[in-house]
């Protein structure tokens, strides 16, 4: 066993995890203890639901017991070797009970309570992982979102401000409540039960973003989001959103809040229009520009690849390559990232320039990608080494307009030989 402060630690009050000393011990339903914090990060922070040494399936409202008799022990143990340099480990504090937490919750319910619960609610769930299993095993996800959910609650996002711990930002009740929900890092199941239960939360987050003064409720808002909608395509259940919803990401987009932000905006546009129907209102929403003008300045790759994903799936509908079309640099962009940032963004960007060619490829099209180069690079792709998918790409678009642009002046000689034939 590894050596603390020149003492050798007994094997029993090592954690297993760390193999360091045991500050809070806690014991699972397996029979064997860990270390708080150490046994949190595997459950929680990791999202592994067995034991760590056992590897037997464990709930995913696991219960960590105290075991306050070993941290006696340890705590004696400290006491005995203090000339080793071994500080006695002070006693820590108990978690709070889901009694306690139910009772704070129930007192939402009475206005002139809010505030004070809606701030107790936030410092229990930022103090610890446990803290937030608890939350969500007595039900407040669903005293949060109904309080979300009124009208009233909802309209006090612009009015009643109130200052927050830290004092850097006026916050309201309803920053809070989606701030908690948004720490509580909802399980599976729980998102699962957040998008089934609440048809219309989805509408209700849209205006808290729509009219939230926070850019921090604003991130948190479209954080959440992303999250529910990853549970949902899990069920495979994309529903069709509202145009409102859509204005809200790409309003997000151009603020640039934070990369944070951007991120999250990017994975959740990404997810809800895996289906058609949204891609369309993507389109409609001015979501198209909004990317191009974030792919011309990123210099983040994985920012960049995000970017083509969404384009890509939004130019798989005509609104969507219309939209392209009508950017002045939008081409020339898609273009200039292929080789320029990862396999990944350069599969991606054929693809948006073989669905531009192929359905959109009328004769002024046609004539611009030869001139800004697209078709050079085309070319490119078929003399260097690439996924095969991408070659068999460039090889369809080249000989669809081959007509055109086979023995252009405008493709370098160096790249004219690799032209089909």
């Amino acid at each position: 066993m590894g050596d603390h402060k020149n003492v050798e630690i007994p094997t029993y009050f090592a954690c297993p995890i760390s193999l360091q000393l045991m500050k809070d011990p806690v014991t699972l339903p397996t029979g064997i203890t860990y270390d708080r914090d150490n046994i949190e990060k595997w459950l929680y922070t990791k999202k592994n639901n067995t034991c760590p040494v056992t590897k037997q399936a464990l709930s995913d409202h696991v219960e960590l017991t105290p075991n306050h008799t070993l941290r006696r022990l340890i705590q004696s143990w400290c006491t005995l070797n203090p000339t080793s340099g071994v500080e006695r480990l002070p006693t820590p504090r108990l978690p709070i009970s889901k009694s306690d937490i139910l009772k704070l919750l129930k007192d939402l319910k009475h206005p002139n309570l809010q505030t004070k619960c809606l701030r107790r609610l936030k410092a229990i769930v930022l103090e610890n992982e446990t803290n937030k299993r608890s939350m969500e095993a007595v039900g407040a996800v669903d005293y949060l979102t109904n309080y979300v959910l009124n009208d009233h609650n909802i309209s006090m996002t612009s009015s009643s401000h109130v200052e927050d711990q830290l004092g850097f930002e006026l916050v309201t009740p309803i920053d809070e409540a989606i701030t908690i929900l948004y720490h509580m890092q909802l399980s599976q199941t729980g998102l699962q039960g957040l998008f089934a239960k609440t048809g219309d939360f989805v509408e209700t987050l849209t205006h808290v973003m729509q009219r939230a003064a926070s850019y921090e409720t604003r991130t948190y808002t479209v954080l959440l989001l992303k999250s529910m909608f990853e549970a949902a395509n899990t069920m495979q259940v994309t529903p069709l959103l509202k145009h409102e919803f859509f204005k809200e990401l790409v309003t997000i987009l151009t603020d640039e809040i934070s990369q944070k932000a951007t991120k999250a905006t990017l994975k959740l546009l990404i997810n809800v229009c895996l289906s058609g129907r949204n891609r369309i209102r993507a389109a409609e929403a001015a979501a198209v520009p909004a990317l191009i003008d974030i792919l011309l300045d990123s210099t983040d790759k994985r920012v960049s690849e995000m970017v083509l994903l969404a384009l890509d799936l939004l130019c798989q509908c005509a609104e969507g390559r219309s939209e392209l079309l009508k950017h002045g640099a939008g081409l020339a962009v898609v273009s200039k990232k292929i080789f320029r940032v990862s396999p990944v963004a350069s599969e991606r960007a054929v693809r948006i320039v073989h669905s531009v060619a192929k359905f959109s490829g009328n004769g002024g099209v046609v004539a611009e990608m030869l001139q800004i180069g697209v078709v050079g690079k085309l070319c490119l792709v078929l003399q260097v080494d690439c996924g095969s998918k991408m070659k068999e790409k460039a090889m369809e678009v080249l000989k669809m307009h081959a007509r055109v642009w086979n023995n252009s002046s405008c493709i370098p000689h160096t790249l004219i030989a690799s032209y089909p034939a």
